[in-house]
């Protein structure tokens, strides 16, 4: 039996099509543990964090609220969005620009109790930052 040449081109583009959808779905269950949420304290509050799932938390640093466990290596902080605060605890070593005040990107999970664990830990700086040549640069003009 021979398939006309119009079918045949109809059933090459049927099975692109299902094996194009076929690699979209692996490819999403593939990576749907590794897609990190960014999430606020007020999110977590709220209750809509889920523990034990990959997030990043942003937020500032609460001043008076960093303090660093007697290994060094430890360092316990809150960060808050100014509607909530959350709790985090890291090991290991804290970027240079990470400080009492100042913008904070946590990665890491929620635990059951409602601490935020984090693995990584990203320091941003003011949007209003100009390096010092810059600003006496501009102070010069």
């Amino acid at each position: 039996m021979m398939v006309k040449p119009k079918h045949q081109r109809l059933i090459l583009i049927l099975l692109a099509l299902v094996a194009l959808l076929g690699a979209v779905l692996l490819a999403m269950w593939g990576l749907q543990d590794r897609a990190a949420y960014f999430v606020t304290p007020a999110d977590i509050a709220a209750g809509k964090a889920a523990p034990d799932r990959a997030m990043r938390l942003g937020g500032m640093v609460v001043p008076g609220s960093l303090k660093r466990d007697a290994d060094g290596l430890t360092v316990r902080f809150t960060v808050s969005d100014g509607k909530a605060t959350a709790p985090v605890v890291f090991r290991g070593i804290t970027p240079d620009l990470f400080k009492e005040g100042s913008g904070v990107v946590a990665e890491g999970r929620l635990d059951p109790a409602g601490l935020f664990v984090a693995d990584n830990i990203l320091a941003k700086h003011d949007e209003r930052y100009m390096p010092p040549q810059m600003a006496n640069q501009a102070d010069a003009e």
